[in-house]
């Protein structure tokens, strides 16, 4: 199992009202980075996400910072694949945010297929 990194910069726009990084940008680039490894695994599959884990903010995150996200795979089934992905400021090293997010293989009818 081969872990995937990816970085992205917190610029103005991704901010909230009181100046921190806006949750549901983070939540969305969780998503991508995922399916981004589930793609590169297993690149004759379409997939679609089916779930997240609990969602906890573990630190605020400012303009400017610059996050890592490692995606590692820890369990494929029949028809789904499970991720952890966890989120690093680069700067000090402290995890911001960590989940499991699923993903299912579907055919174009969106119907569950085997992977």
């Amino acid at each position: 199992m081969s872990t995937f990194k990816n970085y992205k910069l917190i610029l103005p726009a991704h901010l909230n009202h009181y100046g921190f990084l806006f949750g549901g940008d983070l939540l969305k680039w969780v998503d991508e980075v995922a399916y981004i490894k589930a793609a590169l695994d297993f690149p004759d599959c379409n997939f679609v996400t089916v779930g997240m884990k609990e969602v906890e903010f573990k630190q605020s995150v400012r303009d400017g910072s610059i996050l890592e996200f490692e995606v590692t795979e820890i369990h494929k089934g029949d028809t789904s694949i499970q991720y952890e992905v966890n989120v690093r400021n680069t700067k000090n090293n402290d995890p911001i945010f960590s989940n499991t997010i699923t993903f299912v293989r579907i055919d174009k009818q969106g119907e569950k297929q085997k992977i």
